[in-house]
């Protein structure tokens, strides 16, 4: 039975004395928790920071993003091998905001989520619908869309990725998708996945969308949930702690 995956999404927040104080608090806490995986999504310029703190514990670190370059005159951006660099095991690829502020197209994500995998780091796929988008019904047409782009970009390479369910709508609102709602999306995205792979029910589905202490045994236990995207929770310790307890 594969490990269930929290990964927490920092976002654009942090200094250097709080990013020490909440990983000392994770370090200490996974010491005792291995029943399923834990990675931080930490700011670019923190990465060194985080990577020396959770030296030899079973914190992982993840990056928010990647340039689709491998090198060159592209100021500003952070290739794949520089995270490389910096012991990054996992990346965040399409999050809805890169998508929404950033322009990002679905052929963007699917050629970062290449470097990422050519790297040795594995891509976390957002997906995800607008409210507009699910009221109109489209839900499952949109995230079959933006996945799609990956696995045909990635093909045999998708069995190594990390699909994350993020409806736009939940990211930060504090609404949730109910845990049916959920599991149904995630059901349509191991279908998608199980035609390009046989590899798909290895294949690690993350929610995200305001997941927090209340509901996350709930949305945890459904049966194609394999894990969590946690945003604004995974800023304060004792929150996170208690996802990553659900999901042991």
């Amino acid at each position: 039975m594969k490990k269930k995956l929290i990964a927490g999404n920092w976002k654009m927040n942090g200094s250097l004395a709080d990013n020490e104080a909440l990983v000392r608090a994770l370090v200490a806490g996974l010491a005792s928790a291995g029943g399923c995986d834990v990675a931080v999504a930490v700011p670019a310029p923190y990465l060194a920071q985080v990577q020396a703190l959770a030296q030899g514990s079973a914190l992982a670190l993840a990056a928010q993003d990647v340039s689709q370059h491998a090198a060159g005159a592209y100021t500003g951006e952070v290739s794949a091998a520089m995270l490389r660099d910096f012991g990054v095991r996992y990346v965040l690829v399409g999050h809805s905001e890169r998508r929404q502020f950033h322009d990002e197209t679905d052929a963007d994500v699917a050629t970062k989520a290449q470097r990422a995998l050519a790297a040795g780091i594995t891509p976390i796929v957002c997906v995800g619908e607008t409210l507009a988008e699910r009221e109109a019904g489209q839900t499952e047409a949109v995230v079959k869309r933006q996945l799609a782009a990956v696995i045909h970009l990635n093909g045999h390479c998708i069995s190594e990725v990390v699909v994350a369910y993020e409806p736009v709508w939940a990211i930060g609102t504090g609404k949730t998708a109910s845990p049916e709602q959920a599991q149904q999306v995630h059901a349509v995205l191991r279908a998608q996945l199980a035609a390009a792979s046989d590899q798909a029910p290895r294949i690690r589905l993350l929610y995200g969308g305001s997941m927090n202490a209340g509901n996350a045994a709930q949305l945890l236990s459904q049966a194609d949930i394999d894990g969590g995207l946690v945003g604004g929770a995974s800023l304060k310790a004792a929150d996170f702690q208690a996802i990553i307890a659900a999901a042991q």
